[in-house]
This record gives C-alpha cells, structure tokens and sequence, in this order.
C-alpha cells in the first residue's frame, strides 16, 4: 500500500528491556497526538489505561459493552482536562467481522487516524479441570479473549498501518506463558493471544512501523483477580495505578524498537 510508512528509510530502533519498560518515566505529553483505542475501558485497568492515556495527552477511544461505564470514564477525562473522547459500545462477545469493518469506517471518518490498541477486554471463565469444562462457557472465554481479539485487530489493520509508529498491545497472563491446571480456557486463550503477536511481529516487522507487544500485568487489584482468588488480600496487591508506566511505555514513541515481547510487570508473581 502506498500509504504505508517506508522503513527501509528510517533508522533502527533498539528494543527496551523489560525493566526499563516496568520503570518507565513518562514525560507530561509524551502521548500528545495519539489516538488510542482501549477494549474493557469500563472498569479495572482498562479504565486506569483510558485515563492515564488521556494525562499524557492521547485522545482516547473507549471501548466497552456497558454505556453507563463508559459515560462515566468519558465524563472523568473531561474532568480532568484531557481531549475530548469517544464512546464506542461494542460487546464483544457477540460483535460480528462486519461490525468491526464498519468501527473501522467510522474512525476513519470521524477521528481520520489510528495510532493504537490496548486490548484490555477479557474475562475469567471457570476454574474447573478441562475434562469437566462446560463447553459453551469455552467458547464465550475464546470469543472474547481471543477470537474478538484477532478480528478486530485484523479489521482496523488499515489504520493501523498507516500511523507513523502504531502499537498493538495485548493483555496475556502468567497462565498464558506458563499454563497452569485448573485454568482452562483462560490460559489457553492467552497462550493463544501471545502467538498472535509472535505471528503478527513475524509478518510486519520488515514493511511497517507497527509493532505488536503483549503485557502480563500480574497480581493487580481488579474484580477478576478477586474472583479467581476470594481468599486472597486485595490490600496486598498492586492497584492497576502501580502498573501503568509500562502501559504508557509501550505506547510511546519510547518503545518504537520494541517488538514481539511479552513483558511481565511483576515478574516475581
């Protein structure tokens, strides 16, 4: 496509370690310009994505199924002071390829540009060993963290491509890098979701600027967490808060030479 950036023409950039991606130091607008789409941007980290992104300057596309949660998002940036953002209600679960190309349509028209996606959307399913698995409750897991995944990241490809240096980054799991019994469909969509970005990096790194990245943000005090462990103190974890300088990092133009990395925000976890 002749509206895709020429990378033979610009210099290398070096890939940030993974460190350097956990103690990242953002700049006051070091998202200044930046369109950025976050999925689940109703509640838990998506939300703290949506309006850190919104500090730093980018406008943020906040995607969701619950308009009330969004509303009330929309209504904290402007608060706040940030650019004005966009409400898009999409439930994932359900939303069709040919919904997806029309987000893409509409983007296109009204905002004109892409610069990234933070696919945060997901949920927990059940912790049940696979032979006892209810397999419908396996196929909403792999639909929304992973199917919905892939095909709206395909469908607004076309933007994607066409940003100076966009960034695609996906929400894995320590389950996901180390399966674990009991987790199921989770584990097995997230494994799922960090070959996706091995094989995205593989086939566009030598023709765009788009780099692909996954985060694992480890123990984080979000409901999902509570739900997959109800006996644990949530005063004992990180809040979403904690984590987000490496969410800002792989944002900025600070992580344009990082690719096809799986990065763990707490490692030790």
């Amino acid at each position: 496509m002749s509206d895709q950036p020429n990378t033979a023409s610009q210099p290398t950039a070096s890939a940030l370690s993974h460190d350097d991606i956990r103690q990242f130091v953002p700049s006051d607008h070091c998202l200044d310009g930046k369109i950025i789409l976050v999925t689940g941007a109703g509640d838990g980290i998506g939300r703290i994505a949506a309006l850190t992104y919104a500090r730093y300057g980018a406008t943020v596309l906040l995607l969701g199924r619950t308009m009330s949660k969004l509303e009330a998002v929309y209504d904290e940036i402007e608060s706040a002071g940030g650019k004005q953002p966009a409400m898009l209600p999409m439930n994932l679960e359900g939303a069709s390829y040919a919904e997806m190309q029309q987000l893409e349509r509409l983007i296109d028209k009204e905002v004109g540009q892409l610069d990234g996606i933070l696919h945060n959307a997901g949920i927990l399913g059940t912790l049940t060993p696979l032979e006892m698995y209810d397999v419908d409750t396996f196929d909403k897991v792999m639909k929304v963290n992973f199917h919905a995944t892939f095909m709206l990241t395909q469908a607004l490809l076309p933007l994607l491509k066409s940003a100076k240096n966009g960034s695609v980054v996906f929400t894995s799991s320590t389950v996901g890098t180390h399966p674990r019994a009991f987790w199921g469909a989770y584990a097995l969509s997230k494994q799922a979701v960090e070959g996706m970005s091995d094989i995205f990096t593989q086939e566009t790194q030598n023709t765009t600027n788009l780099r692909f990245n996954c985060i694992n943000p480890g123990a984080t005090r979000t409901n999902m967490r509570a739900h997959a462990y109800p006996g644990e103190n949530p005063m004992s974890l990180k809040t979403p808060e904690e984590i987000m300088p490496g969410y800002v990092c792989l944002m900025s133009d600070a992580s344009i030479g990082t690719r096809g990395q799986v990065v763990a925000l707490q490692p030790k976890d």
